[in-house]
């Protein structure tokens, strides 16, 4: 900590014992605000028409000059917003934001395209740039704090960002994608009724596309069979699962993960057989003999082919003679 101290106290001594002229690269204009210029620099990027300054932030774009481009792209949109060429320039400031890796900002100035200028010619290719924003995020790609430093991955964010695509372009050519990785975020974040929500929201509204509506729903029974392995005698989640399942296999019955959630079905059903022949357990420790016949009896219908099954006949022959013989 002393080292610190000592280390500024020396940096502001310098700083005083030779001062030095320090040029003003901060420029404000009315109508545009703040903007950066290079030491020495003239203003030689502006232009009076709005077609020669959106040329400007062009040229300076294909250099890769983002700086620049950014500056001349924003002086469009701001001195020109009603012009033709003011939703290209909106654009452009997003292509700078992306081009420089700060995705968050670059998503935001496209959402303002979108918004501002939903008839613009290239809304398809800002729809599949937004998606491919949101694919680096929902592969792992940390947002970053005060939009410069990686601070942290986030599925809601990716989630949320994934869902104004879907609004944006409900029917575009990334939409059903992006439905479906609205479900694949969510089961990131282990929050799986709302994935169940979102693959279910991409079958229906894309019944009519065989691959997309098959994916949605054979997703949503793998999402409701993990919130069933997430609680012990979750019979309702793992119930449902198996209506899941089942719908999938009835409407898509050549579908080569049918097999699989076959398999799945069945060890859904041993599940269930064993959660009710538990509760059968307890209620016959219990004495309670009616509680103990109902849930014997449910394993039964589950899955009459486990040895569960074959344990509760047992039990059940023997709670019937027991009450058989009390009747006497």
């Amino acid at each position: 900590m002393q080292r610190w101290s000592i280390r500024l106290l020396l940096a502001a001594f310098c700083l005083m014992a030779f001062p030095q002229r320090s040029p003003a690269p901060l420029i404000y204009r009315p109508g545009e605000g703040w903007t950066y210029e290079s030491v020495g620099g003239d203003g030689a990027w502006q232009r009076t028409r709005a077609k020669d300054q959106l040329e400007v932030a062009q040229a300076a774009l294909d250099k890769k000059d983002y700086g620049l481009a950014q500056k001349a792209a924003r002086r469009v949109v701001k001195q020109w917003p009603l012009s033709d060429y003011a939703p290209q320039a909106q654009y452009l400031v997003g292509r700078c934001y992306e081009a420089r890796k700060l995705d968050e900002k670059a998503f935001n100035e496209y959402q303002r395209v979108i918004e501002k200028y939903p008839k613009i010619e290239n809304h398809q290719e800002i729809l599949q740039r937004q998606y491919e924003i949101c694919n680096r995020y929902l592969g792992g790609q940390w947002f970053k704090l005060w939009n410069y430093i990686p601070f942290f991955p986030s599925m809601e964010r990716t989630a949320g960002m994934y869902e104004k695509v879907v609004k944006n372009g409900p029917y575009s050519e990334v939409a059903p994608q992006a439905q479906l990785n609205i479900g694949a975020a969510r089961e990131k974040q282990a929050d799986f009724p709302l994935a169940v929500k979102a693959y279910e929201r991409a079958a229906d509204r894309y019944h009519d596309q065989k691959k997309v509506a098959s994916v949605a729903l054979y997703r949503a029974g793998l999402a409701y069979n993990k919130q069933a392995k997430t609680a012990e005698y979750d019979q309702n989640t793992a119930a449902l699962a198996i209506a899941t399942f089942t719908d999938f296999m009835t409407l898509y019955p050549d579908d080569p993960r049918v097999s699989e959630a076959q398999k799945i079905v069945a060890s859904l059903k041993t599940e269930q057989a064993r959660g009710s022949y538990e509760i059968a357990r307890f209620y016959e420790k219990k004495r309670s003999w009616n509680g103990a016949l109902i849930y014997y009896n449910e394993v039964l219908l589950q899955d009459p082919n486990s040895q569960f099954a074959t344990d509760a006949r047992q039990h059940l022959d023997t709670l019937k003679k027991r009450t058989e013989s009390a009747g006497k």
